[in-house]
């Protein structure tokens, strides 16, 4: 059995995960802003959980700048937590082995480890924020960064500018006053298509990837825009720089609680 631990901005999943890949139980809490009073709750969490043996534990974090080598988060996108060192925290309170990553890649794993004869698979997550993740043969690849759209600059009406700062979904609420899942009309789509098109190819001309899958609040909507998306990228498209198939998230709310399982159980199983 392994422990995994989704943390979010504004939620935190904990769940416990069978060897076979099974979620057995889960508890859903706000994500404090104090980290201390986070440490407590949690604790708080994992002694409610029926089960008492874990192997390992998998954590994942809205980090922009991570240690991995030391298990420090430096920064957050969403979060006021700053220079936090959760993996030594979380040994210490649980006893067991942690690994910790940032929640895009995770959330990328988790769902490349669902496609089969895929060699290179580019997660984008868009919803708050945009993260990005790299995934090579089942392995996260860290070379893209964790920055995501927050340190990707694309030049957008003149200026040079933050990719996530006029394509996520905090960007979309700013300037049309909906979230995603209120927006119906197609012109509004394809104005978000096209934005996230600018910095979507930036993505694909540094990774070449096989596939494309979109997640995150705006990316559930997928369907809505994928027209729109792909016609923008075609207009990239060269013999040099062919466009990957683009899917959407199988599990995307889930997606990175299960990311946590699959790397401490590579890490640790």
């Amino acid at each position: 059995m392994y422990l995994g631990i989704d943390i979010g901005g504004t939620k935190t999943l904990v769940a416990s995960i069978d060897n076979e890949g099974t979620m057995t139980e889960h508890f859903k809490i706000k994500t404090p802003h104090q980290y201390e009073t986070f440490i407590e709750e949690l604790q708080n969490i994992v002694a409610k959980m029926t089960t008492k043996k874990f192997k390992a534990v998998g954590v994942g974090l809205p980090a922009t700048e991570l240690n991995r080598e030391k298990g420090l988060a430096v920064s957050f996108g969403n979060l006021p937590w700053r220079n936090i060192s959760i993996r030594d925290d979380l040994v210490g309170l649980l006893h067991l082995p942690v690994v910790v990553e940032n929640d895009a890649k995770l959330a990328g794993l988790s769902e490349a480890t669902l496609l089969k004869n895929h060699h290179k698979v580019l997660y984008i997550t868009i919803s708050t924020g945009i993260g990005t993740a790299l995934i090579v043969d089942k392995v996260i690849d860290t070379s893209l960064g964790d920055g995501g759209g927050r340190t990707l600059m694309v030049e957008y009406e003149g200026k040079v500018v933050p990719w996530e700062s006029f394509a996520s979904g905090s960007a979309i609420v700013e300037r049309f006053g909906k979230r995603a899942e209120d927006i119906h009309d197609s012109r509004t789509w394809a104005i978000i298509g096209n934005n996230i098109a600018l910095g979507l190819i930036d993505v694909i001309a540094m990774t070449e990837p096989d596939i494309i899958v979109i997640g995150g609040g705006v990316g559930a909507y997928l369907a809505r825009f994928i027209d729109p998306l792909t016609e923008a990228l075609k207009r990239y498209d060269n013999p040099l720089l062919p466009l990957p198939p683009i899917k959407e998230a199988k599990r995307p709310e889930k997606a990175v609680v299960y990311g946590c399982y699959a790397l401490a159980k590579a890490t640790y199983g």
